[in-house]
């Protein structure tokens, strides 16, 4: 990967923000700056991150930007084709068959699409869920969503509920496409061959990356990522640790009573995400359709992700008392889940219809596309719960 570059020179790449963005993004700095003045000159990235993102009423998932889709920053597998979805319901009805029942969760559902096609799937298929439950921290989006499953599935948004934390315990299937890649994440530098801390400081131009003392917590998670690798991380590496995620995920085993939970993100196993050739971490920005791979441009507009360390989610499953279903590349789950199935259905003389769906399966699949950068792992709780997807290629042993 190429050393990141300053702000000035990406922001030239970058299309140039309409006024009252640009004025939101220098309210955003303004309180992260606040920040750093507060904490004598540096707060650690993660900080940063968090409140670029999650500020409240000024962060980019907290504030009222139009984030999916083509006037967004990105698009997800759910804006790109409802075949995505589809197959994702099809497996949580396998859940549900096997439970008798029960309830639907889906963590950040951006814009409702996800939860409009499964809800539409499923009661076509006479497995609706209890409750359709949507745990969204944005107040922007739960609207978002609303008006999305109201002008989709109008019959059936009675059965969603919006939630504010994981419930206390759920029988039933919980679902997250792209979640994990959002979560703050701790940078690190190898420098003398200690594990330095990556801060923001204010710079010339913005925000600027500046070394912070020794953190201890930090250093012995770097070192255990090397134990688990058998090599040390070479001198002026860089990359991340997403710290918070190991006790997501672990609340998301524990709070199944019976069930199953299915990750849908881009990433790699560890072993494959700290290779030495990766010396300067995965953090990945979107800002209008463009990536890009400097954090400090249009602080708050723009969206701040790194890759997903799977081999982490895996352990903190096994750690919560659930059994691992399965991993895969979203190519082989959405195969085994039988997209091709779902493309068959269409009647052969719709031409028009016929090419759209080809089209957007090469996009969920092929490898230069998402089929081999997204990943899908499964966890459950309870004998017997399984998805028949990850029967396609299970890749388990590349954890």
């Amino acid at each position: 990967m190429n050393a990141p570059r300053n702000p000035e020179e990406e922001a030239g790449r970058l299309p140039e923000p309409p006024p009252e963005a640009l004025a939101h993004s220098q309210r955003v700095a303004a309180r992260i700056g606040e920040a750093i003045d507060a904490e004598g000159g540096v707060i650690p990235f993660s900080r940063y991150m968090d409140m670029a993102l999650y500020e409240p009423g000024l962060g980019y998932y907290s504030a009222g930007a139009r984030k999916f889709g083509e006037a967004g920053d990105f698009i997800t597998a759910p804006e790109m084709s409802s075949l995505f979805s589809v197959c994702l319901a099809d497996q949580a009805e396998e859940v549900l068959d096997r439970l008798g029942g029960g309830q639907i969760l889906e963590m950040g559902a951006g814009s409702g699409a996800m939860a409009a096609a499964i809800l539409d799937h499923l009661a076509a298929r006479g497995c609706l869920p209890d409750r359709y439950l949507i745990l969204e921290v944005s107040a922007d989006l739960r609207e978002r969503q609303a008006e999305t499953i109201e002008a989709r599935a109008p019959d059936l948004l009675e059965r969603v509920h919006w939630v504010d934390d994981l419930p206390e315990r759920l029988r039933g299937v919980v679902l997250a496409n792209e979640v994990l890649d959002a979560l703050a994440v701790e940078r690190f530098r190898i420098r003398g061959g200690a594990v330095r801390r990556l801060g923001v400081a204010r710079g010339q131009r913005g925000f600027a990356w500046r070394e912070m003392a020794h953190d201890r917590e930090l250093s012995e998670r770097v070192r255990a990522v090397e134990k688990d690798l058998g090599r040390k991380l070479p001198e002026g590496y860089e990359s991340e640790l997403a710290v918070s995620m190991p006790a997501l995920v672990r609340r998301v085993g524990e709070c199944l009573s019976r069930g199953a939970a299915l990750f849908v993100d881009y990433g790699l196993p560890r072993r494959e995400y700290y290779l030495p050739e990766r010396n300067r971490g995965t953090l990945m920005c979107h800002y209008r359709h463009r990536a890009h791979d400097d954090p400090f441009v249009y602080p708050g507009i723009q969206d701040i992700t790194a890759w997903v360390d799977f081999t982490t989610v895996a352990e903190a499953a096994v750690a919560s008392g659930c059994d691992l279903l399965g991993f895969t590349t979203q190519a082989h789950f959405l195969l085994g889940a039988g997209i091709d199935r779902h493309v068959a259905h269409v009647n052969p003389e719709d031409t028009l219809s016929q090419l759209k769906l080809a089209q957007e399966v090469k996009l969920l699949t092929l490898p230069g596309e998402m089929g081999e950068r997204f990943k899908v792992i499964g966890f459950a709780r309870g004998e017997g719960i399984g998805m028949s997807a990850f029967g396609f290629r299970d890749l388990r042993m590349r954890l």
